[in-house]
């Protein structure tokens, strides 16, 4: 695992109801272009239990690995980065008390959130919805667990290690509040998730992480397809329109690191698309994206 470097981390949360059932994602990008995911569902939490659940994952992950290089933190949840890096210090001085004097909602995980946060980390704000890679992902892998479903998550293997510490990590962090407040059902860990007026039960739903695609059902199949198709359709309206778009961009696009896009050159194939390096601005490599059989119907013409 000292071989790799977490160049950068994806959260999300989602939740059905809020509050309702509800599931997160942690999509993590390593320097030679892998990816680990995480994610876990909960049986009754809230949008914002969920986001920062999400968070804790992605920080517990960060600390096991040993990292001391800084790593951003993306996250479409601008609650959660005020919470984190703003209203957290404030709230601590008063007691968890807000400005109003009624307690801070979801204490428990600030305080977690509090102890793992660091100057190595910067919170960067995504937006939801937009077509970031990393960020739908999330929201994938999010919005499968809230529905009671287990996702295929991509495991890289040199990170195998890292994810069992930190579940364990996680589990042994909690054990005292598991053992005076839990139940095993079924194999599921289930420790009490307190919010202000009432109590209600997160479920740390166990993954399988190494399903082949025909362990993986039909539907999560079609999904992850139609989620394929949307991504070539983004690109083809990319190259039609002759927009630019910069290395990170691109590497969400192709659902790969920064890094694995600029090591390949200046001109490369990927899929259906030519991808040129036009120039650069300021300290951004901006990138053209032609459909390949456009270019090789004109070669043919000349």
């Amino acid at each position: 695992m000292a071989s790799l470097t977490i160049e950068s981390i994806y959260t999300d949360g989602a939740c059905t109801g809020n509050p309702g059932p509800g599931g997160w994602g942690v999509v993590v990008y390593f320097d030679d272009g892998s990816v680990h995911e995480l994610g876990d569902g909960s049986r009754q939490t809230t949008n914002n239990r969920m986001e920062m659940q999400a968070a804790i994952a992605a920080l517990q992950y960060l600390e096991a690995s040993g990292q001391s290089y800084p790593i951003t933190l993306y996250t479409d949840s601008e609650y959660l980065i005020n919470c984190v890096t703003k209203w957290v210090k404030s709230w601590k001085k008063k007691g968890w008390k807000k400005a109003d004097g009624k307690p801070v909602q979801n204490q428990d995980l600030l305080e977690i959130l509090d102890g793992l946060n660091s100057r190595k980390v910067r919170w960067e704000h995504v937006r939801g919805h937009a077509g970031n890679i990393g960020n739908e992902r999330c929201d994938t892998i999010a919005r499968a667990y809230a529905a009671g479903k287990v996702p295929a998550l991509k495991q890289s293997q040199d990170a195998e290690a890292i994810a069992f510490d930190v579940k364990t990590k996680v589990y042994v962090a909690n054990a005292s509040e598991i053992k005076a407040n839990s139940t095993i059902i079924n194999e599921m860990t289930i420790d009490v998730d307190i919010a202000p007026d009432n109590t209600m039960i997160d479920a740390s739903i166990s993954s399988t992480s190494n399903n082949t695609n025909e362990e993986i059902p039909r539907e999560m199949r079609v999904t992850q397809l139609r989620n394929l198709v949307d991504t070539l359709r983004i690109a083809d309206e990319i190259a039609e329109k002759g927009y630019l778009i910069t290395s990170s961009e691109l590497a969400d696009l192709m659902d790969v690191h920064a890094s694995a896009v600029t090591s390949r050159g200046d001109q490369w194939r990927w899929r259906n698309w030519v991808v040129s390096r036009v120039r650069r601005e300021g300290n951004q490599i901006l990138w053209e994206l032609e459909r390949g059989d456009k270019i090789e119907e004109e070669s043919a013409e000349c």
